[in-house]
């Protein structure tokens, strides 16, 4: 939703006038009243409603990170396996 809103004020700007319109967001005072904002609207929407999503948000968002973390292992093991199955190793 924000990347459509993002996507919708620049669309109408000259490409000189981009950066001008871009370099305020990319401030450190813009970025920490953003976060401030989104934990603000996600407490509203969750956390006073007594809803369970958070509960989901923290399961599949730590076996998301869990994934990613062992992945190069992972894939270092495969790409180990490949070249021992295409050299005759073990």
């Amino acid at each position: 939703m924000a990347m459509r809103r993002f996507y919708n004020e620049i669309k109408g700007l000259k490409v000189k006038e981009v950066p001008d319109h871009v370099k305020p967001m990319l401030s450190l005072d813009f970025v920490k009243k953003s976060v401030q904002k989104g934990l603000d609207n996600y407490h509203a929407k969750y956390i006073q409603t007594s809803s369970i999503d958070p509960l989901y948000h923290v399961c599949f968002g730590g076996m998301i990170f869990s994934y990613l973390v062992a992945l190069p292992e992972e894939r270092r093991h495969l790409e180990h396996q490949q070249h021992a199955k295409e050299h005759g190793g073990h």
